[in-house]
């Protein structure tokens, strides 16, 4: 089983630029935290975008959507910024026979205290074990798209228990 990694940027990715004393998206991290971790499945990565996911449009959506749709991998990961992260799950659903989990981290996967390597792992084995469809891997959880929520005093994900997801 090979899964194919995309990367969209987002707090996952973020470094920190001494010169300017803020955080920009960098070069994407999901291929290092897998080599640190001794991940032995077979998987690619790629980068499709590099953009804080506040900045996200619909046309970013949309070619998230159709590098999907294009994609001859079945099994998808996309590692993705948490604030707009349901938002794109949304977009992508209805793509029929591929499993597609999306995650991301509250902390820059260069921290050492950083959600990411977990959150990672979390998404790579929802997408080798869940049926088709299209899921949030998020504080070892798994959520759909429709009944998340990102609580934002609580830094975390929840499953959304009224009508009002997102």
């Amino acid at each position: 089983m090979k899964i194919i990694i995309y990367t969209t940027g987002g707090t996952i990715d973020k470094v920190y630029f001494d010169q300017k004393s803020e955080y920009q998206v960098g070069d994407p991290q999901a291929n290092g935290v897998l080599e640190r971790a001794n991940v032995v499945l077979d998987y690619v990565v790629e980068s499709i975008m590099k953009k804080d996911s506040l900045d996200f449009t619909d046309e970013d959506r949309e070619l998230i959507r159709r590098k999907v749709e294009s994609s001859s991998f079945e099994r998808i990961v996309i590692t993705h910024g948490t604030d707009t992260m349901i938002a794109t799950a949304k977009v992508l659903k209805g793509i029929s026979d591929k499993t597609i989990v999306m995650t991301g981290s509250m902390y820059p996967a260069q921290f050492r205290d950083s959600d990411a390597v977990f959150n990672i792992g979390c998404a790579v084995t929802a997408a080798q074990t869940l049926g088709p469809g299209v899921y949030i891997a998020m504080n070892g959880c798994i959520f759909m798209p429709d009944h998340a929520r990102k609580n934002v005093e609580k830094n975390r994900f929840e499953e959304q228990t009224d009508n009002k997801a997102g």
